[in-house]
């Protein structure tokens, strides 16, 4: 346990000291929270506007947890490489999967800081989500797989990826793309049939899916606002699937590849 303390307690540093983490996982959804409330629900019935504004803020709270995953997380490890923490960490009889664990603790702990600070804002301009409290509970469990498959990809660009500035420009840059063509940023049903099937498999956009249309409770509403059902059998398991993969797959590659003599 201490090994894994360790790593969290220096992570989390890291990751609270640098103004351009904190920027892009806080900052920056926190932003277009209030763009969108102000300028996208203009021709939106009364009232549903703030589901919509609800709706708005779970995407924006999805795409933190992604910026954390799949940018925070790469920069954390290549940062160890380049300032020689990782040689260090290798030369002691640490395992690497304790190195892991307390890496996922301390972005998981920042995750939440940055979600919960997003979805303040939105309910501060009038975001509402009726879903009941088992609803709300099962939406946590899909922004969880969020976590889970930024992580996953994060680690496989911090593995593969040496530098700081590559590690962080190539999470932003999948995750910006991620999610402009999968229903994140723009609503699924604007999106060609292509796209929409990669929504529905792409792991990241399909949690966001699940969690927002629990969070809207109503499932004629969710089905009008979301664009489709997220919530079937079929759907569900295909989520957690992928999520669970990526996750075991960044995890590997992590310990293997990372984890060697250079």
């Amino acid at each position: 346990m201490s090994q894994i303390a360790a790593t969290f307690n220096r992570t989390i540093k890291e990751l609270l000291r640098e103004r351009p983490v904190l920027f892009w996982t806080i900052a920056w959804p926190i932003i277009w929270v209030l763009i969108g409330s102000f300028t996208w629900t203009g021709g939106t019935p009364r009232e549903i506007v703030p589901y919509v504004k609800g709706s708005l803020t779970v995407s924006m709270m999805v795409f933190a947890l992604m910026m954390a995953g799949m940018a925070n997380l790469p920069s954390s490890i290549a940062n160890d490489r380049e300032n020689g923490m990782l040689s260090k960490l290798m030369s002691m009889p640490i395992s690497p999967r304790k190195d892991f664990v307390g890496r996922i603790l301390a972005l998981g702990a920042f995750s939440v800081l940055g979600a919960g600070l997003v979805t303040a804002v939105g309910l501060a301009v009038g975001a509402r989500f009726p879903g009941t409290t088992a609803q709300v509970g099962q939406a946590v469990g899909f922004l969880l797989l969020v976590v889970c498959v930024s992580a996953g990809i994060g680690l496989l660009i911090g593995t593969f990826i040496k530098r700081v500035q590559g590690a962080v420009m190539t999470g932003i840059g999948i995750s910006v793309v991620t999610a402009a063509v999968s229903g994140i940023f723009a609503p699924y049903n604007v999106l060609p049939p292509a796209l929409q099937q990669f929504s529905r498999a792409y792991p990241v956009s399909s949690a966001h899916a699940s969690a927002a249309y629990s969070l809207l409770g109503e499932p004629l509403l969710g089905q009008e606002i979301i664009g489709y059902n997220p919530l079937t059998a079929s759907q569900t398991g295909l989520t957690v699937a992928v999520s669970l993969f990526l996750l075991i797959l960044g995890t590997i590659l992590y310990s293997r590849f990372s984890w060697r003599t250079e």
